[in-house]
């Protein structure tokens, strides 16, 4: 059985996987942790990492960018695996992250979804075809009105996934307004909607003369992340230090 505590327990993610769990004979969750919020669960909660007495396996975070500097110095003095789902790190918080993964288990995903998983492999495979051919590449993701990061960092993975397929040429650009000209052939376009209650759409544009291709994916549901970042949380347990990402998880 791994054992896992839950960093941000009180966010809408962490109640969702904390639902998940109790379906899941694998895994139970022994602590959370919360800054905000009741505490109303059957297992121990705190305020903080630094308060918790709680022996563990793994710990998932879904919190926030401000939490992942403490969260990452506490699984390195515990030696303790973190999938880490926060997104919105600072350049800094990123470095961070990667010397992190030299002490500890570290798995970092922008997304949980085997969906966007599988999308970020095909998108390897077919972009050097379209790009071949001369098609513009755009990137439009749609999330609720309380997301704080923007463009989304799926928008990010899968630019990041496309580009590295074209040998990193493309430049991305969030914006336009400022700019009269033609587009240059070798960018790709990342807009990003906020509004209602969309979980999450992502659709990668392929523009090409006379015809139009475009991979989408739908979340529908919190639920296909928190599925994915269980799976990831019982895959991570007792392995070594190292990066690891949700394609190690599902190969």
């Amino acid at each position: 059985m791994t054992k896992m505590i839950m960093h941000g327990c009180n966010g809408r993610m962490g109640r969702v996987i904390i639902g998940l769990v109790k379906e899941d004979n694998d895994i139970e969750v022994v602590a959370g942790i919360d800054a905000f919020g009741e505490n109303n669960y059957e297992f121990p909660t705190f305020k903080s990492l630094s308060d918790c007495n709680v022996d563990c396996d793994v710990i998932v975070d879904f919190s926030n960018a401000s939490a992942v500097d403490g969260l990452l110095d506490y699984c390195v003095a515990k030696n303790v695996p973190v999938v880490l789902c926060s997104t919105g790190l600072s350049d800094e918080q990123l470095s961070k992250v990667k010397d992190s993964s030299a002490k500890v288990a570290v798995l970092k995903s922008a997304n949980m979804s085997v969906g966007i998983n599988a999308l970020l492999k095909v998108l390897s495979e077919v972009s050097p075809l379209f790009a071949a051919a001369g098609f513009d590449i755009e990137i439009v993701e749609k999330h609720h009105n309380q997301k704080l990061d923007s463009p989304s960092g799926t928008a990010l993975a899968l630019a990041d996934s496309i580009n590295e397929s074209l040998s990193n040429e493309y430049d991305y650009v969030y914006d336009r307004s400022q700019r009269r000209e033609k587009r240059p052939k070798k960018e790709i376009g990342i807009s990003a909607v906020r509004g209602g209650t969309i979980v999450g759409d992502h659709d990668v544009i392929f523009a090409g003369h006379d015809e139009v291709v475009t991979l989408s994916h739908r979340a529908y549901s919190r639920a296909v992340f928190g599925k994915g970042a269980i799976e990831a949380a019982k895959f991570l347990a007792g392995k070594p230090a190292g990066m690891y990402d949700m394609a190690d998880v599902l190969a």
